[in-house]
């Protein structure tokens, strides 16, 4: 099996696939550089297809990674035509792209809507083109935009999770595991969307080289299903990170940890997603904005410190902002109890008020069930 590496600092990316040897020693692996201005995306299947070998400023591969195909009968150049390294060590089928492409198909929509990405290729249709491995946004993107592409269940898409009767009446876009199925000896399978319920952390790396290191490198670091989580700043040269972040045990529940504060406000979202969603939002918003509006006053104070008082002075903000995060959703799971309790929902001044399902899974239930619920 193989892996596919982003690798970045604060001139290039590069996007490095390798697989292993099969017990032989070593690696064959290939490397892109992301062209300035361009982005790439990739989702547990290889990218890579064909690539210049005379080009070793953006591009460098194992000595080995043609002669092994050959020798393993992956490859035959007279037959095959020009090597592609994800065809050769990571052939598509059906089930394996609508698992992976389907993802990567999201970002680059979202990213360039422009170039009007087609589902085709994810879907294995025939004839269709595999994606680019590069791409150039429509816009320039910030961190918040960034942000927002992690944070996908194809929405607004004909593959949209919240609106298939797998969704229920509260529009749930999260699948139990496993995702393949079977039924009468007819394979299927649910989307894998880019965010899930069994995602354990996720980060955006922040890297810019017209700031001493510690300033300019960030991990803004998140735990759980990326679309509920909150992404908050650790600088790269921080020593410690707040405890409730390093603190947790995954069989027994801990209000001490911040990995269950956040699992538990997912968890209970999915009664009332198309409800709870909402709220979660709202605080998920506030914090990352505030901690962006805060960026610059914070890196132009730790710029006109000694060394010795930077790093004390972003240690202590990153633990202060993980902290505060932690607090706002237990706070959060908390007002979720209260203003969800038993299915109905309690306004702003408490008023409890219910909340039926919506019409349109109403003329589901009629089309599944028929007569069984008419009472006149």
């Amino acid at each position: 099996e193989g892996e596919s590496f982003s690798i970045a600092d604060p001139n290039e990316a590069w996007l490095l696939e390798m697989i292993g040897t099969g017990g032989k020693g070593g690696a064959i692996w290939v490397a892109r550089r992301v062209p300035d201005g361009y982005m790439t995306a990739h989702a547990n299947h290889a990218r890579i297809g064909e690539f210049p070998l005379d080009d070793p400023e953006n591009c460098l591969y194992s000595e080995n990674i043609i002669d092994f195909a050959k020798e393993k009968g992956l490859y035959n150049p007279e037959t095959d035509g020009a090597f592609r390294f994800n065809d050769v060590y990571d052939p598509p089928s059906t089930a394996h792209l609508k698992y992976t492409e389907t993802r990567v198909w999201s970002i680059f929509r979202r990213a360039a809507p422009s170039a009007e990405f087609s589902p085709d290729y994810h879907r294995n249709k025939k004839g269709a083109k595999p994606y680019p491995l590069f791409i150039k946004p429509d816009k320039k993107l910030k961190l918040q935009d960034v942000f927002s592409l992690v944070r996908d269940h194809y929405e607004g898409t004909e593959f949209d999770m919240r609106k298939d009767i797998a969704a229920g009446p509260s529009g749930n876009p999260n699948r139990p595991r496993p995702l393949e199925w079977e039924v009468n000896g007819q394979k299927y399978s649910w989307e894998r969307p880019i965010s899930t319920y069994n995602t354990a952390f996720s980060y955006v790396a922040q890297l810019r080289n017209y700031l001493p290191d510690e300033i300019g490198g960030i991990c803004w670091f998140a735990v759980d299903d990326t679309y509920t989580n909150c992404y908050f700043p650790i600088y790269c040269n921080n020593t410690v990170i707040p405890k409730p972040f390093a603190t947790g045990d995954i069989n027994h529940y801990s209000d001490e940890s911040a990995w269950w504060a956040f699992n538990f406000v997912a968890n209970f979202a999915m009664i009332r997603y198309d409800l709870m969603v909402n709220d979660i939002k709202e605080i998920q918003s506030q914090l990352e904005n505030e901690f962006l509006i805060m960026q610059k006053a914070v890196e132009a104070a730790a710029l006109k410190m000694d060394d010795k008082n930077r790093m004390l002075y972003l240690n202590n903000y990153s633990v202060n902002s993980g902290n505060k995060v932690h607090n706002a959703w237990i706070k959060l799971g908390n007002e979720l109890i209260s203003k969800y309790n038993d299915g109905y929902v309690k306004d702003s001044n408490y008023r409890i008020n219910a909340h039926p399902y919506s019409k349109e899974y109403l003329k589901k239930v009629i089309e599944i069930e028929g007569d069984r619920y008419i009472i006149n």
